[in-house]
């Protein structure tokens, strides 16, 4: 196989992303999924499956609103209904759905705001009655991924059988093709980007909103297609993680960790990294290290044939860092995976692994998150970083430096040289007590 670069335009003189294998090796996989089970077909109003599906896009705002929706039968290709005039540029635009054959206009029933008496969910349920009856599937199962219950009880009602059938998109999204380990791999780039910016910003009465959004406009500058999130937590916000960036003001001696989340091409990153602003205490530094150590003891366990089971056994328990079960602690010790969305299979839980371990395969990605309290009981470590599974092992495609904890902001002279970069930042250390002299 040829080795592909990865720079994100599409150049005549190097191999990149071929974007028609993409879509046709995704549909492939979905395809066979869908040959496997016991479903006549597949119903998907998620965005990320419809993409997967059809390769079709209408921007990130419509993400919450499920007013889209794509089937695939046994034995056909997919067909994607849109809102408005997004089906019409998907007839001039997107070859491969053969024009208005299979790019039509549909609309569902926008989260409740069409009157209930408008029949829309009735007549989404007729419209995908009649494509199954016509290929013969009106009495085999449908499995839905994500429903609203006026169009579930409106298929019901329509006399289909309706079913799970978000697993089965999972299962077919669980093993990255070529191609879109090299848009995750972009992806990641961008954010290690993005980490060069935040690394020069970070300084003493620098807030986390703008961190947020010095994030943001390079991920966009960059060509992102959606910044997802960016988690900008510091110093005493650490212990206990809130998961939420807030207006707080970093000061001196601060621990800091952020979480970008954004998407290129649809395909997301998931990705944190820890700094301390201007001097890192010794409990940060000690809580930085055993968090790295967990991270590093899970990264070299991940191989083809092993389990999450094996990788979440060499984690700490809840009890351990501070929470009373696996449930109050969920994703602090946490590996998921990650494609076009942030949480696809496997998963990596105490909470659910060891007694439901799932085996990892080549051409998984997946993240994997550690976190560790520091004694003071105020800082603390996050780190994250996305792998994909290799024939013999794995590759780590969050590049930007976390092996040791990264002192960012001004360095400080006194008359005898820098000050330290590990030190306690309160007063009461200046003294011959504090120092321990």
């Amino acid at each position: 196989m040829a080795i592909a670069t990865y720079g994100t335009n599409a150049v005549d003189w190097e191999q990149r992303i071929d974007l028609d294998r993409l879509r046709s090796e995704r549909l492939a996989r979905l395809t066979a999924q869908l040959e496997r089970s016991e479903l006549g077909a597949v119903l998907a109003f998620d965005f990320a499956n419809i993409r997967y599906m059809t390769a079709t896009h209408i921007g990130t705002w419509a993400i919450d609103k499920y007013i889209r929706f794509a089937l695939l039968c046994r034995g056909a290709e997919p067909i994607v209904w849109d809102f408005g005039s997004a089906a019409r540029h998907h007839q001039l635009y997107n070859p491969w759905l053969d024009g208005a054959n299979r790019a039509r206009a549909g609309i569902s029933v926008l989260r409740g705001a069409f009157h209930p008496d408008a029949g829309i969910a009735e007549d989404l349920a007729r419209t995908i009655a009649h494509e199954l009856a016509e290929r013969g599937l009106a009495n085999e199962p449908i499995g839905v991924d994500i429903v609203e219950m006026p169009v579930l009880a409106a298929l019901q009602n329509a006399g289909l059988r309706v079913v799970d059938g978000q697993q089965l998109f999972l299962e077919a999204r669980r093993i990255k093709t070529r191609d879109e380990i090299a848009l995750l791999t972009q992806a990641c780039s961008m954010v290690d980007a993005a980490y060069e910016a935040l690394y020069d910003f970070l300084r003493p009465g620098v807030r986390e909103n703008e961190c947020v959004g010095l994030v943001s406009k390079v991920l966009y500058d960059l060509g992102s297609e959606y910044v997802e999130g960016v988690n900008a937590i510091s110093g005493e916000r650490c212990s206990p993680h809130p998961h939420v960036y807030s207006d707080r003001l970093i000061r001196p001696g601060d621990p800091a960790y952020f979480d970008i989340l954004h998407s290129h091409m649809g395909y997301r990153t998931c990705y944190y990294r820890c700094f301390a602003v201007g001097s890192a205490s010794p409990a940060m530094r000690d809580a930085y290290i055993r968090c790295r150590e967990y991270m590093d003891m899970a990264i070299a366990a991940v191989k083809p044939g092993a389990t999450t089971a094996d990788i979440v056994r060499l984690w700490p328990r809840a009890e351990e860092f501070g929470f009373p079960d696996e449930r109050a602690a969920f994703a602090l010790q946490y590996g998921h995976g990650v494609g076009l969305s942030i949480w696809e299979k496997p998963i990596f839980s105490r909470l659910v692994s060891l007694d439901h371990p799932e085996v990892l395969e080549e051409g998984m990605v997946f993240a994997l998150e550690t976190f560790w309290p520091a004694k003071d009981g105020w800082s603390a470590a996050r780190i994250e970083e996305e792998v994909v599974v290799t024939a013999d092992g794995c590759e780590v495609i969050t590049k930007f430096p976390a092996e040791e904890l990264l002192v960012a902001g001004r360095r400080y002279f006194t008359p005898t040289g820098p000050l330290p970069a590990v030190r306690e930042a309160e007063s009461h250390r200046n003294t011959k007590a504090g120092r321990g002299e």
